[in-house]
């Protein structure tokens, strides 16, 4: 029987606590990451090796052949590599895992800059930043359960990796947002979009590909629970094709595993995206059917200059060089084609800075333009509280190239602000929720003090104002009570208090105090 979710969370974050103390919370997971993910490996391997030994009738020959043609597994891991070489002895630890993790590299180019960015081994002013005395301990905790085929399945332990990915986003603090986006704004981004089997998915600020690996798990769950109304499930299941562009090494490293881990395929590629796409399609920008992404808000650095010289010709509107917001969305445009859809999370200033303003706003120019070219289909307001590097609520934005004809014309502006439950250290939004929010963007249906449809005119008329919380206000209705109930109560609770304060002053005077107010 295959290990549980609970188990496995568990077990991994007994892995990570054995190492506090000796690391910062930000590097927890750059040494913890890529042991578990060289231990699903090997016990992989070690499964795929007993198969073919039974086809074959002979352990030295299924070994024997997979070394001349690699092909026969999913990676080829040499000896030096396998996690009984790298757990055989207390001695030299750090040096041996390095070793190992360079040698798989070796034999698999998809894993170069990957399974061997870490230097088990390295010193700082002298001192090694993991000594053996705790790294060992770590690896024989790693140790205590198989991660095989049979042991825990793609998705199982996917989630338990993508729980470490959440703990240490919980100890990284304000530069989580690098690499995390909760998994419940990631769930509902899915639900969104609604993916359909085959699609193409891209994620530009990718993180650790965990939006990518949602919109892949929602086309999965599709098949037998469709989103949307009216939609069948489909008998044929083919999986999203599944791309992604990631600014930091570490971060682009982590994302490659964890889509392995979830037994995912895709292109996953290096660099800053808005400066440098490198996803391209004969020196145009690849376009795909699906975005889904969570860069960085209000990122600086950007002028008018770059986005004016800019050789995709992505921007037609230059946006501050003190935010990048709508520089992202515009590139997320281009990136789809004729008919395909975006769910973006920008800071929620995005789709109101400028409105109501007599001067001409960047920004405002950025939102006017998407908005009359009828390619805004939506704007979600986020609960507070949600994101690891802000307590600011966000927005998803909506995008869609081709909408349904039914829906030109129109904006769905959804308040989820009341969305939420109290967790910590962050609120988080409920699977209920979730459900709620997909649903009533997909029925089209306003939804009193919880989503609205306005009209391109009416978004004109407001100055191009799309923050949901001008236009569904959540609030009870107040409550007048008359000035006689009001001074009864005064009354009322003067006599309390008065009860109150003759208790304690016998119990004052009891005790030989001078008597309270009075």
């Amino acid at each position: 029987m295959g290990l549980d979710i609970k188990t496995l969370e568990s077990w991994l974050w007994d892995a990570a606590c054995s190492i506090r103390g000796a690391l910062d919370a930000p590097k927890f997971k750059d040494y913890i990451l890529p042991l578990i993910f060289a231990k699903r490996l090997s016990d992989v391997f070690d499964d795929e090796i007993a198969r073919l030994t039974e086809a074959f009738g002979d352990e030295k020959t299924a070994r024997a052949l997979v070394k001349k043609d690699h092909s026969l597994v999913r990676f080829y891991i040499p000896p030096k590599g396998t996690w009984s070489e790298i757990r055989q002895s207390a001695t030299k630890v750090g040096e041996r895992v390095t070793d190992a993790m360079r040698a798989i590299a070796r034999e698999n180019p998809a894993l170069q800059g990957v399974i061997d960015i870490v230097d088990f081994n390295a010193t700082v002013s002298g001192q090694r930043i993991l000594d053996d005395g705790k790294l060992w301990p770590l690896i024989e905790i790693i140790s205590r359960h198989r991660l095989g085929l049979a042991d825990a399945e793609p998705d199982i332990l996917g989630r338990a990796y993508e729980y470490l990915l959440r703990k240490f986003a919980e100890g990284q603090g304000q530069s989580a947002g690098e690499f995390y986006t909760p998994k419940e704004v990631g769930w509902l981004m899915a639900y969104l979009l609604d993916p359909q089997p085959g699609q193409s998915t891209y994620d530009p600020a990718c993180g650790s590909a965990g939006l990518l690996v949602k919109c892949q798990l929602v086309a999965r769950e599709r098949a037998n629970t469709p989103v949307r109304p009216n939609v069948g499930p489909d008998e044929d299941t083919p999986p999203l094709q599944l791309y992604g562009q990631e600014l930091n090494h570490v971060t682009f490293a982590i994302a490659k595993m964890n889509m392995i881990i979830h037994d995912m395929e895709g292109e996953i590629v290096i660099g800053d995206t808005l400066r440098n796409p490198k996803l391209l399609e004969r020196g145009k920008l690849k376009q795909f059917d699906l975005v889904a992404a969570n860069p960085m808000w209000n990122q600086d650095g950007y002028t008018a200059e770059f986005y004016e010289n800019d050789p995709f010709e992505r921007f037609t509107h230059y946006p501050p060089a003190s935010s990048a917001d709508w520089g992202w969305a515009q590139h997320m445009a281009a990136s789809l084609d004729d008919s395909g859809r975006a769910a973006i999370v920008l800071d929620t200033g995005a789709v109101s800075r400028g409105s109501g303003g007599q001067s001409a706003n960047k920004e405002k120019e950025a939102r006017r333009a998407l908005t009359q070219r009828d390619w805004i289909e939506g704007v979600v307001l986020l609960p507070e509280n949600l994101f690891y590097n802000t307590t600011a609520p966000g927005i998803i934005l909506l995008l869609n190239k081709r909408k349904p004809a039914e829906r030109r014309g129109q904006i769905m502006l959804i308040n989820t602000s009341q969305e939420f439950e109290k967790g910590r250290p962050k609120n988080f939004i409920p699977d209920s929720s979730i459900r709620k929010i997909a649903e009533a963007f997909h029925r089209w249906q306003p939804v009193e003090k919880f989503a609205r449809i306005i009209t391109l005119a009416e978004a004109e008329q407001n100055d191009y104002n799309l923050s949901p919380s001008r236009y569904v206000d959540t609030g009870e209705a107040e409550q007048h009570r008359g000035v006689q109930s009001i001074i009864d109560d005064l009354a009322s609770l003067e006599a309390e208090a008065a009860v109150v304060d003759d208790e304690l002053n016998r119990i004052l005077r009891g005790l030989g105090y001078q008597a309270y107010n009075q």
